[in-house]
């Protein structure tokens, strides 16, 4: 049953909207990620995640959040500095009851202060679930 398993990822991996020669950052790893999740999106990827150095152009942003991680604007606003211009910000936190849960509406609250919006909630395993951030549309007024 282990392939079932590793299927789910990969499907996860697709709903993230993550693509073969992505480049994916993660910031806010800590040893409760979901490690499965991980691996699945380095084999889709075909490369590394990168970590919170990195200096390259990101298309996707995994951000593990937790309750107790400080200051969610900040961290998006830090998240959101290398992003390209189509990027997208997955903020991903502990599901209700699991430790380290965050209400949906300190996401809802910090995204129009970083100008994102949020457009979709997914589940990724377990234990985490995740909410895209992305930029908004442009409207061309001239």
């Amino acid at each position: 049953m282990v392939a079932a398993g590793d299927a789910d990822y990969n499907s996860v991996a697709e709903r993230l909207g993550i693509k073969p020669d992505m480049v994916v950052q993660e910031i806010g790893w800590d040893e409760d990620v979901d490690d499965d999740l991980r691996a699945a999106i380095e084999e889709h990827i075909g490369g590394d995640l990168l970590d919170e150095d990195a200096d390259e152009v990101i298309d996707v942003v995994l951000l593990w959040w937790r309750e107790d991680d400080g200051d969610l604007v900040d961290a998006i606003m830090d998240a959101r500095a290398p992003l390209d211009e189509n990027g997208v910000i997955w903020v991903l936190t502990p599901k209700t009851g699991q430790p380290g849960h965050v209400e949906p509406s300190e996401i809802a609250e910090a995204v129009p202060t970083v100008g994102l919006s949020q457009t979709s909630n997914i589940s990724v395993g377990p234990n985490w679930a995740g909410t895209k951030l992305v930029p908004p549309k442009s409207k061309s007024k001239r």
